[in-house]
């Protein structure tokens, strides 16, 4: 007598389901680590931007709004990888105050499914905040 090898039908359904169960917990946590990191490309051009309007500040003794002064040729600008757009406001000096900006990351295309972080911003004080205010993780 002969014997067959293989597989029975219910072995490779049970590896499908085992495959399937696996996919569904991997897939998930995976993109939403794909998207935390693209939150690196916000918190460089951020701080990037920063540096550059300290600098200008050095020179003009005020902070600028103005793409071109700061080496940007519009804002708001996409940077990185395309995931965000940074645009910048500032608030004139006047009297008993000092100028100031917030630099401002929005995310675009698909970075718009990172809910948790769907924008960062920094001010000329260092403060760092989000879109997540329990937490402020968008940052760590």
């Amino acid at each position: 007598m002969r014997s067959i090898s293989g597989y029975t039908l219910v072995e490779l359904v049970v590896a499908m389901v085992i495959a399937a169960v696996l996919a569904a917990i991997a897939i998930p946590a995976y993109s939403n680590y794909v998207l935390q990191s693209h939150r690196t490309d916000a918190k460089t051009a951020l701080l990037d931007l920063a540096s550059l309007e300290e600098r200008y500040f050095s020179v003009n003794n005020t902070y600028t709004a103005v793409a071109t002064n700061v080496g940007y040729t519009a804002f708001p600008q996409t940077v990185g990888s395309g995931y965000y757009q940074v645009s910048v406001a500032v608030t004139a000096p006047s009297t008993g105050t000092l100028a100031t900006y917030t630099l401002t990351a929005t995310a675009i295309g698909y970075q718009t499914k990172d809910t948790t972080c769907s924008w960062l911003s920094l001010t000329n004080a260092g403060v760092q905040t989000s879109s997540d205010t329990v937490n402020n993780s968008c940052w760590h």
